[in-house]
């Protein structure tokens, strides 16, 4: 998981955003600040056209070694395509059958629950933590589409007020989310399951900041105290 925010990202004009919910995959490359080379591994291959260059290498490398099938292989654009296609969909992602069998509707349901009861805990937390009290904050997940690969999940906290926004999370904002969205009984490989499932990779959940309790205003002011002292 990768929190995207304005202290993790080094590109930071991708956060940029002029609606919500603010999409990432497909859209921008994410640049980590601090992120292990697994997870850097992991970004690159959400390159498209880092993947595309892949798949076609066998027809780059053919003069080199078949040179009678040179020609007739790179002037098949249409056979380029139809690989392109073939890896694309069938080899790096599930069929729709297989995405059906993978879990079943009230599994599906049971998870989706489980991933709104815990984003909206963290979003009080966060919205405790900082005094807000007018709108909404919205929590994105989104993954990625690849299921050959680890999971790739996206993690932000966004909100319209006073403008479409990606909220800028401190340390602690950051650990509320690390400790509060997925542990071993829910991880980013069940969330996974159930988005491909539903062939929903981006899910945005809100909490109105005017909900938040007193008693979580309380706690957060507490914890600043002491902090402070």
């Amino acid at each position: 998981m990768l929190i995207v925010t304005q202290e993790t990202t080094m590109n930071q004009g991708v956060l940029d955003a002029s609606s919500l919910p603010k999409k990432f995959f497909g859209r921008v490359l994410i640049l980590p600040r601090g992120a292990r080379f697994g997870q850097w591994l992991r970004l690159i291959v959400e390159i498209q056209a880092l993947r595309y260059g892949v798949t076609l290498l066998p027809f780059a490398l053919t003069p080199f070694f078949l040179r009678d099938l040179a020609l007739p292989v790179m002037e098949a654009p249409a056979l380029m395509l139809a690989l392109v296609a073939f890896v694309e969909l069938k080899v790096l992602r599930l069929s729709k059958s297989a995405r059906s069998a993978a879990i079943t509707e009230d599994e599906a349901a049971r998870r989706l629950d489980t991933l709104t009861f815990r984003a909206r805990a963290c979003l009080r937390r966060i919205a405790a933590r900082h005094g807000l009290s007018e709108g909404q904050l919205r929590l994105v997940v989104e993954q990625s589409e690849l299921a050959r690969f680890p999971p790739m999940t996206l993690v932000s906290v966004q909100s319209e007020t006073p403008a479409p926004q990606v909220l800028s999370l401190d340390a602690k904002d950051r650990v509320v989310l690390e400790n509060g969205l997925f542990d071993a009984d829910f991880t980013e490989r069940d969330l996974l399951v159930m988005n491909q499932r539903d062939d929903i990779y981006l899910r945005d959940i809100a909490q109105e900041t005017r909900a938040v309790s007193a008693h979580s205003r309380l706690a957060a002011f507490l914890e600043q105290r002491e902090v402070t002292a």
